[in-house]
């Protein structure tokens, strides 16, 4: 199987390297979709994303996306229903306008030069018109960001710059295998981590390595009860 990985905003491919790797040592074949979150126009993105994915679809294929990659996998899917990368993980992925880049867009002096990708982030609307996923997901979602009153997000479960109510992990079951019956939805798996340091975590890769192989979460264990 192939996996296709994709980065984050305002990060390269570099960013998924690391995990290519590790993939690649466990038997993957892997390909990274790189973008400009600066300077690339949103829909020109999704549309080599489209592209890239067509490729793909002659063999069995999996999507692994971190942050706005995510959102990148959203738009695309979302519009191209046909296409079926299988399984579809998510990581840390913003399905709702995020407080913390809202705020940088209204304090930041240089937010207006941040590009299309960024204010798509910082724009409640935007993520009201873009439909959901509707092939099966799973959303693996940090809770290792630091909660107490004075803190950003006070004392809600987050992995450092969004919330699961943000990732809207609410919404979906509990991740315990990649076959049940249903073929659509979403699934979810939490674990002690912060969202910059997931592609590089033991915990992360391993949950991968379950749900590419369509076995249980060994670090399902971990995974804290929500409020």
């Amino acid at each position: 199987m192939k996996v296709l990985l994709i980065h984050g905003l305002g990060r390269s491919p570099l960013s998924v390297f690391g995990l290519s790797q590790f993939l690649q040592l466990e038997g993957y074949q892997t390909a990274l979709f790189g973008y400009s979150s600066l300077i690339e126009p949103y829909t020109q993105i999704i549309e080599r994303l489209q592209d890239r994915l067509l490729e793909l679809e002659a063999e069995p294929y999996a999507i692994i996306a971190h942050s706005l990659g995510a959102v990148l996998v959203r738009s695309a899917l979302t519009t191209k229903p046909k296409l079926t990368p299988n399984p579809i993980i998510l990581l840390g992925p913003p399905n709702q306008s995020p407080r913390i880049a809202q705020l940088a867009r209204r304090l930041s002096p240089f937010s207006f030069i941040a590009g299309e990708c960024f204010q798509n982030l910082a724009d409640p609307n935007f993520f009201r018109q873009l439909p959901p996923l509707s092939q099966k997901h799973i959303i693996i979602a940090g809770t290792g960001g630091p909660r107490a009153p004075w803190r950003f997000f006070g004392e809600e479960i987050n992995d450092g710059v969004l919330t699961l109510q943000e990732m809207q992990v609410q919404e979906c079951e509990v991740f315990q295998s990649v076959t049940p019956s249903t073929t659509k939805g979403c699934l979810k798996l939490l674990l002690p981590v912060q969202h910059t340091q997931m592609l590089n975590h033991g915990l992360v890769q391993r949950a991968i390595m379950d749900i590419l192989s369509g076995s249980n979460p060994r670090a399902s264990s971990e995974t804290p009860a929500l409020p």
